[in-house]
């Protein structure tokens, strides 16, 4: 088998951080937890997770990370909540 990494970028992994040392909330810890889950369910399989159809990758992504597909490495770009997450990658409320 295979080990996968899971690399943070630099925004995800202050965040990831913050949340390590700084979970005092209820939510802040609850967060933390559903991160590792997603952690650990993209080690097992980093093909985890719904592909994002490369029209709909933010623009700034692409230019941040330069990156056009998104469906080849599994990486972590943001930790973000749902409004935020459909905000951004274009989806409307349902």
């Amino acid at each position: 088998m295979k080990i996968v990494k899971v690399i943070l970028s630099p925004e995800a992994e202050e965040v990831y951080k913050y949340l390590n040392s700084n979970s005092d909330s209820k939510t802040e810890r609850m967060i933390l937890k559903a991160v590792n889950q997603k952690i650990e369910l993209i080690k097992a399989n980093p093909h985890y997770g719904n592909p994002i159809a490369k029209n709909l990758i933010p623009i700034e992504y692409k230019k941040k990370y330069g990156g056009t597909n998104l469906e080849i490495i599994s990486f972590v770009l943001d930790i973000i909540d749902h409004p935020t997450y459909d905000k951004k990658f274009g989806y409307e409320k349902c």
